[in-house]
């Protein structure tokens, strides 16, 4: 995406290290506050928090049956450790504009007419992704893990150890619908073309689902709800990227005419 040479007329940012340094101080403590006064209030209903992301496994439970709590400081650093992630989730958009607004001076103007709305894509993917997993996939996954309790076992879930496993599938799928992005910026920046990303369908059926193995429970189900999900955005992200390269293609040659 970058050139060697600035288009005609147009000249970055400068400035020495020291500054560098301080602009980028400033906008992580600004980053830094707005992820306090989001946390603020996450902590505050932290218990209604935690049993608002409990709710598809405590629906799935047997009747009279609860998560449980083994360790003393459990019940209350479990709610509050959900409440960091997300107060950090509800302040992603500010924090990514700080980010931008600390490295945008260093780009050029086509650079920016790309970089902006990949980002803003990028924060809106990763927000689907986690609602997926929560509204489709985790009832689909507790109803497999209860189903299959053998005869005689109690399914008491430890809220510790409930909370890991949903912190670690919410960012496995909001990673995972990410993949428009990759396959953009890949085009992009010319590390791969266009044609051999599409010729390579069938290779990347296979890695998707081999992805989806390593990241949701080992049941045939789970990892379908992921993988065909995955599969539609990498062919969302050819077109994409078969639509901002052509865009591209028609900037730089006005731009040789001019």
């Amino acid at each position: 995406m970058s050139n060697d040479t600035p288009p005609e007329g147009e000249n970055l940012a400068e400035g020495t290290l020291i500054s560098h340094l301080l602009e980028l101080r400033t906008r992580l403590v600004k980053a830094g506050i707005a992820w306090i006064i989001a946390l603020i209030p996450c902590a505050y209903w932290s218990n209604e928090l935690f049993t608002f992301v409990a709710r598809p496994i405590q629906e799935k439970l047997p009747k009279g049956v609860t998560l449980i709590a083994t360790d003393v400081m459990a019940p209350f650093m479990t709610p509050f450790k959900l409440s960091m992630f997300a107060s950090l989730f509800i302040a992603m958009p500010y924090v990514l504009y700080q980010l931008w607004s600390f490295v945008a001076p260093g780009l050029y103007r086509h650079e920016k007419r790309f970089a902006v709305p990949l980002l803003m894509s990028s924060v809106v993917l990763f927000y689907l992704g986690v609602g997926f997993a929560y509204q489709f996939v985790f009832p689909v996954v507790f109803t497999y893990f209860v189903g299959t309790t053998p005869k005689g076992v109690t399914m008491m879930t430890d809220i510790t150890s409930y909370l890991d496993f949903a912190m670690r599938m919410f960012i496995a799928f909001g990673l995972a619908f990410e993949v428009p992005i990759a396959v953009v910026l890949l085009v992009l920046t010319g590390i791969v073309e266009l044609s051999t990303l599409k010729k390579n369908r069938a290779y990347v059926v296979v890695g998707v689902f081999v992805v989806s193995a390593m990241v949701t429970p080992p049941d045939a189900l789970s990892q379908c709800i992921l993988a065909f999900p995955m599969y539609l955005l990498y062919e969302g992200g050819l077109l994409m990227a078969s639509i901002m390269s052509k865009s591209q293609a028609k900037q730089d040659e006005s731009g040789s005419n001019a």
